[in-house]
């Protein structure tokens, strides 16, 4: 007599392997700080509590002072709009990076952001789609991504014609400098998540 078992089989869900504008999750590859062991230093050190809910930032927040500094810059970075890029422009940069060095929880976290404040999702899913030489028809948009990508791909590649590029789309220098400070802010970001972790399926 033989006996036939049935049952569903589980798998540990795939890590995405396409750039989206979906919301993703993300697993550390090593030990996150446990909520319960945070303390005040700990808290100063991400700024905004919230972040506690992030295994991503439980995991730098091992060293307190290094990701403090760390979100100063990035909240400078992107939300500091007195003069320069436009929020939406700024988070393009950072869509640009993610997408050049592959960061696939980057690029859905900063291009959601960019859709939002551009009002231009479609663009901005051409992008996670075609990549970085996909047609943009405005100078801006194409000036931001290309000196984003040199940036992030060696960036002895950005120079001269990068900045007369941006200028030449009407950018002044604050904005400018604003530009190369977030795509290279980026560029060292992604490469630090991409070490630490993968993307996982939104739940």
């Amino acid at each position: 007599m033989s006996e036939t078992i049935t049952g569903t089989a589980t798998q540990e869900p795939t890590a995405p392997n396409a750039f989206t504008q979906a919301e993703l999750g993300w697993e550390a590859w090593l030990e996150p700080l446990p909520l319960e062991d945070l303390t005040e230093r700990h808290y100063a050190g991400l700024v905004d509590k919230g972040r506690a809910n992030s295994p991503y930032f439980r995991l730098l927040v091992r060293d307190p002072d290094i990701l403090g500094a760390r979100t100063r810059t990035d909240n400078d970075i992107f939300y500091n709009e007195k003069g320069g890029l436009t929020r939406a422009l700024r988070e393009l940069s950072a869509t640009a990076a993610s997408r050049t060095n592959g960061c696939i929880f980057c690029a859905s976290v900063h291009s959601r952001f960019a859709s939002h404040h551009s009002k231009r999702p479609d663009d901005v899913q051409r992008l996670l789609d075609e990549g970085t030489a996909a047609p943009q028809d405005d100078p801006q948009w194409r000036a931001v991504i290309d000196a984003s990508v040199a940036l992030t791909r060696i960036p002895d590649e950005f120079g001269a014609d990068h900045v007369r590029a941006l200028r030449e789309a009407g950018l002044d220098d604050v904005a400018i400098i604003d530009a190369i400070n977030g795509a290279a802010f980026f560029n060292w970001a992604n490469r630090l998540m991409l070490s630490l972790g993968e993307p996982t399926p939104a739940r």
